[in-house]
């Protein structure tokens, strides 16, 4: 896609981007390789994007974070955009949710072994 004039929505390059949401270029570029984000180009060919890939890129970073694939974000989307989902996604959106809240208590009984330990080395030095 290609920036023409008409364009009221300010466009950022991939740099202003990457910074933004703390990520490389390279990352950014990622995302588009994998169809996450959509970037326009300039009559010179330069990427830029709208000012929203800062806030989904975060987004793309927190699902990554919580062990989402690339293409289990890709059909998230959809449901991100319209605001509502059929059946499936709804499903496949609960199921995830499952499993993050399935590693969230594993990590949280990690925490309080943790601090069993250290209560018990803090008694006795």
């Amino acid at each position: 896609m290609t920036v023409t004039e008409a364009t009221t929505e300010r466009l950022i390059r991939i740099g202003e981007v990457a910074r933004g949401a703390g990520v490389s270029v390279r990352a950014v570029r990622y995302y588009e390789q994998q169809g996450l984000l959509i970037a326009e180009r300039s009559p010179s060919g330069q990427r830029l994007y709208r000012q929203d890939a800062v806030h989904l890129i975060r987004f793309f970073q927190q699902m990554f974070a919580a062990g989402l694939t690339s293409r289990r974000i890709t059909e998230l989307l959809p449901c991100w955009d319209a605001g509502h989902t059929d059946a499936e996604q709804r499903a496949m959106l609960r199921a995830e949710r499952d499993r993050i809240q399935a590693k969230i208590d594993d990590l949280q009984a990690a925490l309080e072994r943790l601090d069993e330990v250290i209560a018990i080395t803090d008694t006795h030095p």
